[in-house]
């Protein structure tokens, strides 16, 4: 089955989702943050098919977030580490991480602790915004057009009702 790609789409969110719109592809991001590098420790620690380890390290490798290296001759083995461009997703896992702790903990309490090592204190990941620290609501961010999207969109009608002056899309009235 052929997936649609969305690695050409005016939307930062929807390109990612391209690379890293899959669970396992997470999970084997997840699994590197907690410092796996090696396939078969993947594989031990994620119970995942081999085949789709192949492809999703692959994927990942292709995209920049982690390279190959390899650490045995005889035979020929490697180790997957992340990039920098991989080592700056931790944010958006450790903010998945933080809204599974909020809305899908059981009576146990949550599976995972995250213990900032700089402080010495347990943490969870907030988003806020880089100009004056609030935490950022849906309600008090407006998106407008940036200097990425295609001027070959800007006079469509939806996308100007979408994106707004004010950065607030206009809103039709019933009739």
């Amino acid at each position: 089955m052929r997936r649609t790609s969305f690695d050409s789409w005016p939307c930062s969110i929807a390109r990612t989702v391209d690379i890293l719109g899959d669970g396992w592809t997470l999970l084997v991001l997840r699994e590197l943050f907690y410092g796996e590098s090696r396939f078969d420790g993947f594989i031990d620690s994620l119970g995942i098919a081999r085949n789709t380890l192949t492809d999703r390290l692959r994927r990942l490798e292709t995209a920049g977030l982690l390279e190959r290296r390899p650490y045995q001759n005889e035979p020929v083995r490697h180790e997957y580490l992340l990039t920098g461009k991989g080592r700056d997703f931790f944010g958006v896992l450790a903010a998945i991480n933080a809204w599974g702790d909020r809305w899908l903990t059981d009576d146990d309490g949550i599976p995972v602790v995250m213990h900032h090592t700089a402080c010495g204190h347990d943490t969870q990941a907030k988003v806020v915004c880089s100009s004056c620290g609030e935490p950022l609501h849906h309600q008090d961010v407006a998106v407008r057009t940036g200097p990425g999207y295609p001027a070959r969109l800007l006079d469509n009608p939806d996308v100007q009702a979408r994106f707004a002056k004010d950065g607030r899309p206009e809103r039709v009235a019933n009739t």
